[in-house]
């Protein structure tokens, strides 16, 4: 049991500052929390003070995975408080997704990141706990 919390999540982009803008549009509270030079390559933690996203400046690089057609993170959610809302500020932005249902959520918003990341945005039905 020396499991605290889930930090971070590290990620390659084709244009860092493309990238914190696409996430500070979903999450507006979020700040840089630091950022740097790394063997001559541009780095940013972007998040809260819970979480955040490793930004790696990887501009001379193609993506290889694919997903669900190849071994890899397939996408990564977050909980959000009003999926209503996130709707309309993805439509009002221009942002493409789409939606799934479940009977434990209220909305399941998919949407890709400028790097092709998909990540689910998640409202959970009020009645519902994580078991």
């Amino acid at each position: 049991m020396n499991f605290l919390r889930f930090e971070h999540l590290n990620l390659g982009c084709k244009n860092i500052d493309l990238s914190q803008k696409f996430y500070q549009t979903l999450f507006p509270d979020w700040y840089v929390r630091a950022e740097g030079i790394y063997n001559g390559s541009r780095w940013m933690h972007f998040g809260n003070d819970q979480f955040y996203l490793t930004l790696n400046d990887y501009s001379e690089q193609n993506r290889v995975h694919q997903a669900y057609e190849s071994i890899g993170i397939n996408h990564v959610g977050f909980v959000i408080k009003n999926g209503e809302a996130m709707q309309k500020l993805l439509d009002s932005e221009g942002i493409e997704y789409y939606t799934l249902t479940a009977p434990e959520t209220k909305h399941r918003i998919y949407v890709n990141d400028p790097d092709g990341n998909e990540i689910e945005l998640v409202e959970y039905q009020p009645d519902y706990a994580l078991r």
